[in-house]
């Protein structure tokens, strides 16, 4: 364990911003660097100022950040232009950020076509730009675009570049990947020969690696592991074509795998995976759950012998504690699934069985069968937990659906406009009663949703506390077009936090939906101790 200090410099503000669908508000930008600042993270780059509106007010409406320090990016001033006489260097230096991050070019070929300009003419641009922010600031850094490109085509000229910088006081040298073509050992290479032979200290040193997101947090490990102190990347990758390097899987291999150290407490270190989720739920896309450390299967065992051995010892299977990362480990059912399967499963929904009891063996058989007929409980631990309750009895009767059907009609309004609009008739069974209760929806599961809430709300508020926040389909048996039977899945989310996924299977996707919701409301109900009227 090597116990040196690694900086974390977060960018998702700006370059994490220039991805494809994704555009921040200011509100976005502000509860983002929030999370960022308690989280723990070095540096949070705010934007551009100047470059937009958006970023324009961020800056004006910057909050008070108690741990990071609050940066500013920029570019170098233009050709033809002093410092003093550059705007956007005036905008950086009035702007409110305690530091700023200017970028320049360090490749040749960038230099000779892009600006088109003499290159030592170039190396003024980066010496002027840096002192007169230094100056202004107290901290100024410099992003060596496309650093790695140019040092394999003319290494001289991409060092002079980073060492005008550093000579005219540039707190950090960070050495960009832009294109994102290098290779690790490439990387290790070219940053030992920066530190040992060209004199730029590793404490002075950073890497940012962009477009090849998995590739990215190879080559930043690289240039750590090559002494390279300052690692830039993004919330889950977010950027510009293929994305950036993913800080929320580099920080647990640099703190708990190299054992470095970071502005993150270890104590703190469990808040890495809510974040990561949460920044996924504020662009209204789902997490990856395969993603390093903080996927929801980063740490989901499914094959029988794996779970045996788990039980006994977690570390045969697993690299890192979940916890330690703020998720948990999860023990999927499927046909795949022994009996110790069973048995955790059993276990994490509070269901003591001894591992002799004569119940298991027809449990097991259940969840197989069920399983070959396309209903798959490693992603709907809720109707996982019913199909079990329901086979040993104990699941209150609720209410009984005894028919529904929906209506879709497509037509003009009276202005013209073209329209869908879906109508659902529910028939429900509650108690003595029955309700029948008809809905609009913008679609006809939304319209079945809102029918079976009129029906059943009344009799139990509880569910007025329960949302679908996701809705998924995959046809099995593709072959059979249109006629294949679809598999539905409904992520719910509670008042309280909590969330979980049911699952419907039929050869009507209506149908398969309806048992997906039909699951949702009574594992709600019997998580919320509703009494059956």
């Amino acid at each position: 364990m090597t116990g040196e200090r690694i900086y974390l410099y977060d960018t998702t503000l700006r370059d994490g911003a220039q991805t494809q669908d994704v555009d921040f508000s200011v509100a976005d930008k502000i509860a983002i660097a929030k999370d960022l600042d308690r989280l723990g993270i070095d540096y949070v780059e705010g934007g551009w100022p100047g470059a937009n509106p958006t970023d324009d007010q961020f800056f004006a409406e910057a909050p008070e950040l108690t741990r990071a320090t609050f940066t500013a990016f920029g570019m170098t001033r233009r050709p033809g232009r002093s410092a003093a006489n550059d705007p956007q260097l005036t905008a950086l230096a009035q702007s409110r950020a305690k530091a700023v991050c200017m970028v320049g070019k360090t490749w040749d070929f960038h230099v000779d076509v892009a600006l088109n300009i003499p290159r030592e003419e170039n190396l003024d641009l980066i010496r002027d730009s840096i002192a007169a922010l230094h100056a202004a600031k107290g901290e100024a850094l410099f992003d060596a675009e496309h650093f790695f490109d140019g040092y394999k085509r003319n290494p001289d000229y991409a060092v002079s570049c980073i060492k005008a910088a550093y000579e005219a006081g540039a707190r950090w040298i960070v050495l960009c990947d832009t294109n994102g073509g290098t290779l690790p050992h490439e990387i290790d290479a070219i940053v030992r020969e920066v530190v040992e032979t060209h004199g730029i200290p590793g404490d002075n040193l950073g890497i940012h690696c962009h477009n090849d997101t998995e590739n990215a947090v190879a080559n930043s490990l690289a240039a750590v592991r090559a002494g390279a102190r300052m690692v830039q990347g993004t919330i889950n990758g977010l950027g510009e074509r293929c994305g950036n390097a993913n800080l929320v899987s580099l920080i647990p291999t640099l703190m708990l795998k190299l054992g470095y150290e970071t502005g993150i407490r270890r104590e703190d270190l469990h808040l890495l995976t809510q974040l990561s989720r949460a920044f996924d739920d504020r662009l209204n896309r789902a997490p990856n759950r395969h993603a390093p450390y903080v996927g929801a299967s980063a740490f989901a065992h499914k094959g029988g012998l794996h779970v045996s051995a788990v039980e006994k010892d977690p570390s045969s299977y697993e690299h890192v504690v979940p916890e330690a990362i703020g998720n948990r480990r999860q023990i999927v059912m499927s046909d795949q699934a022994g009996r110790s399967n069973l048995i955790v499963r059993l276990r994490d929904i509070g269901m003591a069985v001894d591992a002799k009891d004569d119940r298991l063996a027809g449990l097991l058989d259940l969840v197989k069968q069920r399983d070959s007929d396309g209903y798959a409980y490693d992603t709907a631990e809720a109707s996982f937990e019913l199909l079990v309750r329901r086979e040993l009895g104990e699941v209150p009767r609720f209410f009984e659906l005894l028919r529904f059907h929906v209506t879709d009609e497509r037509r003009y309004n009276a202005v013209g406009k073209l329209v869908v609009e879906s109508e659902a008739v529910v028939r429900v069974r509650v108690g003595d009663a029955i309700r029948l209760e008809v809905a609009d929806g913008n679609g006809p599961v939304h319209a079945l949703d809102v029918a079976m809430r009129k029906a059943l709300e009344p009799v139990y508020p509880a569910l007025a506390q329960l949302s679908l926040s996701d809705y998924r389909v995959r046809i099995l048996a593709a072959k059979d077009g249109t006629g294949a039977m679809p598999r539905v899945l409904i992520r719910s989310a509670h008042t309280d936090g909590s969330e979980w996924s049911t699952l419907g299977v039929s050869t009507n996707i209506i149908e398969a939906s309806m048992e997906a919701l039909v699951d949702s409301y009574t594992y709600a109900l019997m998580k919320s101790e509703a009494k059956p009227v």
